[in-house]
């Protein structure tokens, strides 16, 4: 694997998996341009350069092969402004148009094809397939992170058809991988852990995976709750998993053995009806009365939280401690992006990794606040789990 800054792109045609899997309205225009602005410099790099560039990516989930509002066709133009350079596109990915216009790329220029899950054969890995994509590049660029824990052709399959010093990762997928390798494998002490969200089934495997690793874990969100009533907590009509009561018991067992504090919301703001217009109220943790259910963390579990995070320098946050998308039940989840914030300025590193919380950051403006905003929501969470992801084990080899 040769290093991106260090790669000298003159002359060739750099092939590169990207992350154009954006958000498109009824008529087609992209809602959230974050995916492809952050491939940017990337491109820039290679074009600047002399080398050319042919781009591959996928949007949505076709099941029927070509599907027009699928098509990839529909974000040439604001690629092309973002690039400040004309995109040309292939109406196909492997076919005669896209082999012709690959070849007869000169240096500056860009060609973007159309979306690989056309093919079934994307998604399935098929070698024969990636073979045909790999004839269309002399070097392979992996810069989606947010696909890299799919066994792809175009992820994980085609980096076999390029000697090691001809594949690498973009600039997207260094920063990506360094920042979860800085946090899972380097971290400096105190290091605290922040996961929410709203099921416990669905962060297991990275709570019990970080119980090796940080020192601090806060618990918000929905999950919470399953915690409290594992307890014997009254939760009223919070949302909770019956059957994953004793494994949160064993997470609380396993954490004191390891010398982990786990730190759960010792307040919560409650409403009647899951609504921004609903009656709430504040209720120690454990004492939400029948018919309410906790949306959010209270003042008291704020302000604990965050001289946690304060006290840090390492920060992971995963997932929002309330249902933040309502304004009546983001305090919790803005007290968390604040607080990181603030500890990231006085000289921890942070990381940010996890839809919902990425979300949470844009949404309250603390993006450009903390040290790293993972792009890859699922990627970043198989990391977290410890699972090796097929994008990088195939470019690192």
């Amino acid at each position: 694997m040769s290093s991106f800054k260090d790669f000298s792109f003159a002359g060739k045609k750099a092939l590169i998996r990207v992350d154009f899997n954006v958000p498109l309205n009824d008529a087609f225009e992209i809602t959230d341009d974050n995916r492809m602005g952050a491939t940017i410099p990337t491109i820039t790099k290679i074009l600047k350069d002399g080398g050319s560039v042919i781009l591959m990516s996928h949007l949505g989930r076709p099941k029927e092969g070509p599907t027009a509002k699928y098509s990839l066709k529909h974000i040439v133009a604001h690629l092309s402004k973002l690039l400040n350079v004309e995109v040309q596109f292939a109406n196909d990915c492997i076919g005669a148009e896209a082999i012709d216009k690959a070849a007869a790329l000169q240096a500056g220029q860009v060609l973007l094809l159309e979306n690989l899950r056309f093919y079934k054969e994307e998604e399935k890995g098929d070698v024969a397939f990636a073979k045909k994509l790999s004839k269309l590049g002399d070097v392979y660029v992996n810069d989606a992170f947010g696909t890299a824990h799919r066994a792809h052709a175009s992820t994980a399959i085609i980096a076999q058809f390029f000697a090691p010093a001809n594949r690498t990762f973009g600039w997207v997928m260094e920063s990506e991988v360094l920042s979860a390798e800085k946090v899972m494998h380097a971290a400096q002490k105190p290091f605290v852990a922040i996961i929410g969200g709203a099921k416990v089934s669905d962060k297991i495997l990275i709570i019990e995976n970080l119980l090796e690793r940080a020192t601090d874990i806060i618990i918000g969100g929905g999950m919470a709750y399953t915690f409290f009533k594992a307890q014997g907590g009254k939760i009223g009509k919070s949302i909770h998993e019956d059957d994953r009561m004793p494994l949160a018991l064993e997470i609380l067992a396993k954490a004191k053995a390891k010398g982990v504090h786990i730190h759960l919301p010792v307040d919560n703001v409650v409403a009647d009806d899951f609504s921004n217009t609903a009656n709430t109220q504040t209720c120690d943790s454990g004492e939400i009365p029948d018919g309410w259910e906790g949306l959010d963390v209270g003042e008291k579990s704020r302000e604990q939280f965050a001289k946690v995070i304060l006290a840090s320098k390492t920060i992971l946050w995963n997932g929002p401690m309330g249902v933040f998308e309502m304004e009546n039940f983001q305090a919790g989840t803005k007290a968390i992006a604040v607080a990181v914030a603030e500890a990231t300025q006085n000289g921890a590193f942070s990381l940010v990794g996890g839809g919902d919380s990425v979300s949470a950051v844009n949404q309250f403006g603390f993006n450009n606040k903390v040290s790293y905003v993972s792009t890859g929501g699922g990627a970043m969470l198989e990391y977290f789990e410890g699972k090796t992801l097929p994008g990088i084990a195939a470019i690192k080899g």
